[in-house]
């Protein structure tokens, strides 16, 4: 009996779909986290609705006839239509990408390590990626910024702190180096992604949210996934948020509720000191779920915070 129930329950993991992670490897992105979303998700998608995609790692793991991904920041929808046209010759792409980090003699640890690198590693042992690569990332932002090559922008999103892309009010990219380099998992995960785009049709937007929702003819067997701007908890993407937006949301989600269109939306209630009530009365006339996220801190990530986040529906799940 007691090998029959293991049978089973490998043969369930077996069944589980491979999460894959964008090339964005954004901090905070849905890569952990779409192993638990997909279960609530709704079955047989026609057109899916990504409002605030971000890197596209909730997407790439979502089965659908078409995908519909937006962003209200311009720089991450350029990426991704730069990835989506380079996606026909992926290899290409990765072989002028690895030229480039030669020729500015950043770190490659797929590739290959140094002498210079290994001493760095037993010198800085917790920066020894930093200290090796400022000089040069400093020289690949420079030439960003005095010719906006797209592909030097996503070694910049690569090797820059936290993966984060962050411009001053000039315009400049800013972004110090970060403690990171080229890996076999950035290879592999521009390799999924190109896989995605090559066998399916995806579009990408650059719209306001509403805009974005209001210009699509949504339908009763299409979904909506939603993960916005988190009202408490901080990053710079969240500087562009505040209450005004988030009832301009929920105000809008329950006008798709009353026209039965199906939407699901990411959140967070709690977070360290911070409760957000206006979620929290919202959402009761919703299905609320609780997601094990182990949210940590982006500037310490061995410390892990307080939090609980919620996908909260307009659907049952057994109903969808």
């Amino acid at each position: 009996m007691v090998e029959q129930l293991n049978f089973l329950k490998m043969n369930r993991e077996l069944e589980k779909p491979k999460i894959v992670r964008s090339p964005f490897f954004y901090v905070g992105d849905k890569y952990k986290l779409m192993s638990q979303l997909i279960e609530l998700f709704p079955e047989n998608i026609n057109n899916y609705f990504d409002v605030f995609c971000g890197g596209g790692s909730a997407s790439i793991n979502v089965k659908a006839k078409n995908y519909y991904l937006n962003d209200i920041d311009t720089n991450i929808i350029s990426l991704h239509n730069h990835l989506k046209i380079n996606s026909a010759d992926i290899d290409k792409f990765i072989n002028r990408m690895y030229e480039l980090i030669n020729n500015y003699g950043l770190s490659h640890s797929e590739k290959y390590t140094d002498e210079k690198l290994e001493e760095y590693k037993k010198k800085y042992v917790k920066t020894y990626f930093a200290k090796y690569n400022k000089e040069a990332y400093l020289n690949l932002r420079f030439d960003f910024n005095n010719n906006n090559n797209i592909d030097l922008l996503y070694l910049l999103l690569i090797y820059g702190f936290n993966h984060m892309i962050r411009f001053n009010k000039n315009g400049e990219f800013n972004l110090p180096v970060g403690n990171l380099d080229w890996n076999k998992n950035v290879t592999e995960a521009l390799i999924n992604y190109a896989n995605w785009i090559n066998n399916n049709r995806v579009s990408f937007n650059n719209l306001d949210f509403e805009e974005f929702i209001n210009s699509n003819h949504i339908g009763s067997k299409d979904f909506i996934y939603l993960d916005p701007p988190y009202l408490i908890t901080f990053s710079d993407y969240n500087k562009l948020w505040n209450e005004q937006e988030e009832m301009r949301l929920y105000d809008l989600l329950d006008d798709l509720d009353k026209r039965n269109i199906k939407w699901g939306l990411s959140n967070m209630l709690r977070h360290k000191d911070k409760f957000n009530n206006i979620l929290y009365e919202w959402s009761k006339k919703y299905n609320v779920y609780n997601v094990k996220s182990n949210y940590i801190s982006r500037f310490d990530n061995s410390i892990k915070m307080d939090s609980r986040e919620v996908y909260i529906t307009n659907y049952e799940k057994d109903r969808a």
